[in-house]
């Protein structure tokens, strides 16, 4: 069932981290999954010009948040690992959250961070906590 992207943009307009400070956009979205992007910018790089993995996980973790955070539920990181794969060389980058668990207070992601030109970037897993719902 998709989501109603306007009422998810709207909700995740306050997170003005990742609005405001990433550019990050919710493309797409489901009960259970995510695509968010941004157009990476020379802010979001390191000294050697490619994008940092802070950078790179606050997408990851932003997709999570926006295919767990539906139908009335609350939900918090509670654990992440992050693997950096490759440096992105493209323009935007693109994270694909995905639900492989769906518990009563906890849940399980696998995120998947590419960029433009098809370069696998990261692989992110996130065992979020419910809060509400």
């Amino acid at each position: 069932m998709a989501a109603d992207l306007n009422q998810l943009k709207e909700k995740f307009i306050h997170d003005l981290f990742v609005a405001d400070g990433l550019g990050a956009v919710i493309e797409e979205a489901s009960y259970g999954y995510a695509r968010c992007s941004m157009e990476i910018q020379p802010r979001h790089c390191n000294a050697l010009g490619i994008p940092m993995g802070g950078a790179v996980f606050t997408l990851a973790d932003f997709a999570f948040a926006v295919a767990a955070n539906q139908e009335g539920r609350d939900v918090v990181t509670q654990a992440s690992q992050v693997t950096f794969l490759k440096a992105a060389r493209g323009k935007y980058l693109t994270a694909e959250a995905r639900q492989v668990k769906d518990g009563k207070r906890v849940c399980f992601y696998e995120v998947k961070v590419t960029d433009d030109l098809g370069t696998e970037v990261a692989f992110v897993t996130v065992n979020g906590y419910v809060i509400n719902g």
